[in-house]
């Protein structure tokens, strides 16, 4: 493993202490919106400016309304730039380049990413780019769909009769495919977690291919996949454009698990600590708004814009609010699985969760399985700085996880990941490619 430089552990905790004492007085979050804290710092700006990169998915929201909400000029960062990305592999590409060669400094990303890009496993000749994940931006809110041709299965988390029909089909001579938005990352692994607990190796039985988000509708249509998982609005286009449905949302996989995060080159971090924790402070606001239920329809219409997603409104709204209609007769009001922004410390990026994708990319063979998780996670796992800009935001003490561990996950189909031992969980699971 490449060797990259790093804040150590007491200048850290020095860091820590330091914001912390800066912070007295702090205010419950939930009073934040209407107090309007002003920002405080352990010092100067670096920086006003930093480009941040975008999917238009209803779960890049933070950065939109941190944009349209005037909260990153309120921390200072006067100079942002949010950018659209076309896919996750153009993402990737601009965090290589950086700002100062025409790419981007951070970006709304699929959580697993930073870690693909610092290790090298998804960079062009596997040169690595460290990048440090500083806040998780939400939990859960993804989809899995199918296409019209399954109606009558009504396919959900019981896949017997949907592994029938796609054998069906490839007897019959058709091919069988299966759509993700970039290898390695949370759609991928949420598709071949629930293929591979219903019997379906998604190896052998099904060809996986990557298409980006804003394209999934239109490749459905055509005919290019049976199913695919994707954030919203796109499975809930799907079903207003009459093409397919909703088998499932992601959280009845793994309820409340983690999805996207704001991640950043580690050299901008490394040389703007205080811009950083600006950047921070202004999502972690952006995040409280996104969760309030009074907002959620205000949020929805910004998330409509061009500028970010460019869908209709009607794309968006309902599964923002928590209302999920599968497209088969399912109706879920007040969905417990909807997406979180700020809720169930949804913005706190947890080491055990950075562990559980880590362990995933080895089941699929992307990451070497003798790989140093814990100092890989060491490096590239920035809660100290996420702590750091809570406590100067004034975040109650009593909102801030007191563990960088949520424990032991369970899964829907009853197995269980304990971060104390993941290799006991890899060695549980029956279909899995080991690299």
């Amino acid at each position: 493993m490449t060797k990259h430089n790093t804040v150590d552990p007491a200048s850290r905790r020095r860091f820590l202490k330091a914001s912390l004492a800066a912070a007295g007085g702090a205010a419950l979050w939930s009073s934040l919106p209407s107090l309007g804290l002003a920002a405080q710092s352990a010092g100067p700006l670096e920086t006003r400016s930093a480009k941040l990169g975008f999917i238009a998915l209803s779960d890049a929201a933070p950065l939109f309304v941190a944009d349209e909400k005037g909260f990153f000029a309120k921390h200072g960062m006067t100079e942002v730039e949010v950018l659209k990305q076309s896919s996750w592999g153009t993402t990737r590409d601009n965090l290589v380049l950086g700002s100062a060669s025409n790419g981007i400094d951070g970006a709304h990303i699929l959580t697993p990413m930073p870690y693909l890009l610092t290790t090298g496993a998804m960079t062009a000749n596997n040169v690595p780019t460290p990048m440090y994940i500083l806040a998780r931006l939400n939990l859960a809110g993804q989809g899995i769909s199918v296409g019209k041709e399954y109606q009558d299965l009504k396919v959900g988390l019981d896949l017997a009769e949907f592994k029938q029909a796609l054998a069906a089909k490839q007897n019959g001579g058709s091919p069988v495919r299966a759509a993700m938005t970039f290898p390695g990352g949370t759609h991928d692994l949420w598709l071949r977690y629930w293929m591979a607990a219903g019997g379906i190796d998604p190896n052998q039985d099904i060809a996986t291919i990557v298409v980006p988000p804003p394209q999934m509708v239109a490749n459905m249509k055509v005919g290019s996949m049976d199913t695919f998982c994707v954030g919203e609005p796109w499975n809930e286009q799907l079903i207003n454009q009459g093409i397919g449905y909703s088998a499932l949302t992601t959280g009845e996989i793994w309820a409340g698990h983690p999805e996207k995060a704001f991640a950043m080159r580690a050299d901008y971090v490394d040389q703007n600590p205080n811009a950083t924790k600006a950047l921070l402070k202004a999502i972690m606001e952006a995040q409280i708004f996104c969760e309030q239920p009074e907002n959620r329809a205000e949020v929805a219409a910004i998330c409509a814009k061009r500028r970010w997603i460019n869908a209709p409104v009607k794309d968006i709204i309902n599964r923002m609010q928590g209302h999920f209609d599968y497209g088969t007769g399912r109706v879920v009001e007040n969905s417990p699985h909807q997406m979180r922004f700020w809720k169930d410390n949804a913005s706190y990026p947890f080491q055990s969760h950075d562990l559980w994708f880590l362990t995933e990319n080895m089941r699929w063979g992307y990451l070497p399985t003798d790989l140093d998780t814990q100092s890989l996670i060491a490096r590239v796992n920035r809660e100290d700085l996420w702590r750091a800009a809570a406590a100067e935001l004034g975040v109650d003490k009593a909102d801030i996880p007191a563990s960088t561990s949520r424990g032991v996950e369970t899964f829907f189909d009853g197995k269980q990941f304990d971060p104390e031992n993941p290799m006991a969980y890899l060695d549980s699971l029956a279909i899995k490619k080991l690299a």
